[in-house]
């Protein structure tokens, strides 16, 4: 089973389209959507992870390529700038992934960026702009 998470861009007149069900029902793929940002006429945005076999996977992307849906990996999006972060701990009870997690003993916050959605409710929080999701 392979894994990936990306980041997809419909264009407008894709975002009527059921296109995650053409991928589980064609593709026999798996979808998990992290974070949707879809309006009518407009470009669509999905953070999804898409898991199936290899093969059924690459078929799935070169599917979605074909269509003209943009496609960029999530971990290349999710910057945490450790050096700017002072660990207030604003950004701690709104990750509802557990990205950031609190040492109470030393009190430093670390970053665990495989578990992140990118929903970016940290960015907002942050107030030292330590936190930077780049779509």
């Amino acid at each position: 089973m392979t894994k990936k998470r990306l980041v997809l861009r419909f264009p407008p007149e894709l975002v009527e389209q059921p296109i995650t069900y053409q991928l589980i029902r064609d593709y026999d793929l798996m979808i998990n959507i992290l974070q949707a940002t879809v309006t009518p006429r407009e470009e669509g945005r999905l953070v999804v992870e898409i898991s199936g076999e290899r093969k059924a996977l690459e078929k799935g992307l070169n599917y979605l390529s074909q269509l003209g849906v943009g496609m960029q990996p999530l971990a290349q999006d999710v910057l945490w700038h450790q050096d700017k972060c002072i660990h207030c701990t604003a950004c701690i009870p709104l990750c509802p992934a557990g990205a950031f997690v609190l040492d109470r003993e030393k009190h430093l916050i670390s970053f665990e960026k495989e578990r992140c959605i990118a929903c970016g409710l940290c960015v907002r929080a942050c107030p030292y702009k330590a936190i930077e999701i780049l779509f």
